[in-house]
């Protein structure tokens, strides 16, 4: 099963010794040993004797690096340039601290890591982190009713909902906020506002940032003249990994009618950004609908 690197994806081989040695060589070792491509692991930092590599994965295969310690270390002593003795160690932190562990204990532990990693996998994605954004709502012109509503609404289907602080529209402060959020281990992140035609409505181009294939099906267009410099409204379901960023509309009865599609979505399994960007924007243009 997947689990969750939670931002735990670094390695650190300590006490090998190299001289001339070719770094995407010690690269591609790691990754051929994890079962990953090239482009997703990284040397990030090298000397004398020592390497940091990182894992540019969200999601593993517990298979992937569960005891595979030895096995990495005698792939690399066969590089040119890279000498391994009795003191070389990997080290990690979380989950991925299970590539050193004894291959007698791998099936046992594997089983257990197994039930444990599902529970944290199902406590994971029902974890949530709610940003309320807009200047009116940031200088307390308007009040935010959006969050109290998502946080009771969610958190009486079993959701453990945090509301996070009132972003202003600044497409960096937004992306920022949102990556802060996945390296906290937030499932599921929710904004409100900012989605509209304005100049100012960044949430999504913020999403698009983090996830450059994010679903944003338009709701309504509308011509761009005036304050419209864009060419309507639209919503955003950005993901990464199995977490998923929602840019909801700032008007409260909107996100009403989003909230128990979004719920339902997610009850039925459906965690596929398009699958849920599709079903809120329906119920949106249904709205915007000549009656």
């Amino acid at each position: 099963m997947d689990i969750n690197m939670i931002g735990k994806t670094e390695l650190w081989i300590q006490s090998i010794r190299l001289h001339e040695a070719n770094l995407s060589d010690i690269a591609g070792v790691v990754s051929e040993v994890f079962e990953l491509s090239p482009q997703e692991v990284l040397v990030v930092d090298a000397g004398p004797t020592h390497v940091t590599l990182d894992i540019l994965r969200q999601t593993m295969e517990l298979h992937q690096f569960t005891a595979k310690e030895s096995l990495l270390l005698s792939r690399l002593s066969k590089l040119p340039g890279v000498t391994i003795d009795a003191e070389t160690a990997i080290h990690s932190e979380g989950i991925l601290e299970m590539i050193s562990l004894d291959p007698d204990l791998k099936e046992d532990v594997t089983a257990k890591a197994a039930t444990v990693g599902k529970q944290m996998e199902e406590a994971f994605l029902k974890r949530v982190r709610v940003f309320p954004t807009g200047a009116e709502v940031l200088s307390r012109v308007i009040e935010d009713t959006n969050s109290p509503y998502i946080k009771e609404a969610l958190e009486t289907q079993g959701y453990r909902v945090t509301v996070g602080d009132i972003l202003p529209d600044n497409v960096v402060a937004i992306s920022n906020a949102l990556e802060e959020a996945l390296y906290e281990g937030y499932g599921l992140i929710i904004t409100t506002g900012g989605v509209g035609a304005e100049g100012k409505d960044q949430t999504v181009e913020a999403t698009l940032r983090l996830d450059a294939t994010a679903a944003t099906p338009w709701v309504v267009k509308y011509e761009q003249t005036g304050r419209h410099v864009k060419p309507g409204v639209r919503i955003g379901v950005g993901q990464i990994g199995k977490a998923l960023i929602v840019n909801l509309p700032g008007p409260h009865d909107e996100v009403a009618d989003c909230i128990p599609v979004l719920v339902s979505t997610l009850a039925q399994g459906a965690r596929d950004k398009t699958v849920l960007a599709e079903n809120l924007s329906a119920k949106l243009k249904s709205r915007h609908l000549p009656h």
